[in-house]
């Protein structure tokens, strides 16, 4: 089937840009239809305008689209838009696209604290959409224009993702979880592409520090796995306690988390149980049939030594997690390790399965 939604991409010069073309460039359901970038890059052929950093070609479909500015009037008739800009310019460009009737899917941080903005990963709180069909409900019966039909909605930071997921596949099957302490080995090419000398940094060591990243991991995961409340904003858990932990490591792509968690009720599931817990777990996308859905949500892997980065970030190409060594845990209840591919699900491809959510559900 060709495809039935225009889809556009901003920042598409950048690494997650870049991300999202290789993603929707044999999309079943999404053209890619507009490039845009920076002024210096609007008028030039794709091919001509971008340092390409991806392992795979530029896309045939891509090389010769003429890049636009990140300006509302050029991405008019695209059914959704994704955003790969980076943060100091992301918040009044994706500002502009909602306020003229554009569907906004950021991957930037700008709108993730705003009450009434869904923060959503695909795997585990697309019910957090329901803001957005009651929005659209109430449009129709408004008889609103497209231009006023606008909305954003965010995906999490790259390290959130990969953590959110088996805790809110034991949340729904065990209840509240009550502490959550998580040190991360995240993947360089999360801090996007450092050309010459700064890339040494990283060789022959580990770096303790990623700017933000902590504050994003402790408050993002009680967004996500909150509630939604009565004037359809979002109620961040306020009995969850969550530590972390983030440091840059010498691996291209996919973050690796340690994690130690306790549930709130005294009576515990057997390590058992919890395994089977993550195994069962499916997501709406899955139950949806998405393009993009992963077969398997959460691959426990029984190996002492696993999971690592470069054997198991790409699991159903990249948007399925890893969880392994599970075991109890002598302070907390349970703790494990996880891995998520950083560039798909948690980045890019989030983004690409929240508009298939959307599409899915008949909000596109």
């Amino acid at each position: 089937m060709a495809p039935t939604k225009k889809a556009g991409v901003l920042g598409a010069t950048g690494s997650v840009g870049q991300k999202f073309i290789l993603l929707l460039s044999e999309h079943p359901e999404f053209e890619l239809y507009k490039l845009g970038a920076s002024s210096r890059s609007a008028g030039k052929a794709y091919k001509d305008a971008v340092k390409w950093r991806q392992t795979a070609t530029i896309p045939e479909l891509a090389q010769n689209l003429v890049v636009v500015d990140c300006k509302s009037s050029e991405f008019a008739d695209c059914d959704v838009v994704f955003s790969g800009l980076d943060a100091d310019v992301a918040g009044d460009i994706e500002k502009e696209f909602s306020e003229n009737g554009l569907v906004v899917i950021s991957n930037a941080k700008n709108y993730r604290r705003v009450p009434d903005v869904p923060l959503v990963v695909p795997l585990v709180n697309t019910s957090h959409l329901d803001v957005i069909s009651r929005r659209i409900k109430a449009a129709n019966e408004q008889n609103l224009p497209k231009s006023k039909r606008g909305y954003i909605i965010c995906n999490s930071n790259c390290s959130t993702a990969g953590l959110v997921v088996p805790l809110g596949a034991l949340m729904e099957k065990f209840g509240p979880i009550s502490t959550v302490t998580v040190t991360t080995m995240q993947a360089i090419s999360g801090g996007g592409f450092s050309p010459g000398v700064p890339g040494f940094d990283i060789l022959d060591n580990v770096i303790p520090f990623i700017s933000g990243e902590e504050e994003k991991l402790e408050w993002e995961t009680k967004k996500i796995l909150g509630n939604v409340g009565d004037d359809d904003t979002f109620v961040p858990l306020s009995d969850m306690k969550v530590s972390a932990q983030c440091n840059r490591v010498a691996v291209t792509d996919g973050h690796l988390e340690c994690v130690s968690m306790a549930f709130a009720s005294d009576k515990k599931p057997s390590l058992e149980q919890v395994k089977q817990a993550l195994r069962d777990f499916r997501s709406e996308v899955q139950v949806l049939n998405c393009a993009s859905a992963p077969k398997q949500a959460i691959h426990v892997l029984e190996e002492n030594d696993r999971p690592q980065p470069r054997l198991d970030r790409d699991r159903d190409s990249g948007y399925a997690v890893s969880v392994g060594r599970i075991r109890e845990d002598p302070v907390l209840d349970f703790k494990f390790v996880v891995l998520s591919h950083n560039t798909v699900i948690g980045a890019a491809g989030s983004g690409i399965l929240i508009a298939e959510t959307l599409l899915g559900r008949g909000l596109l």
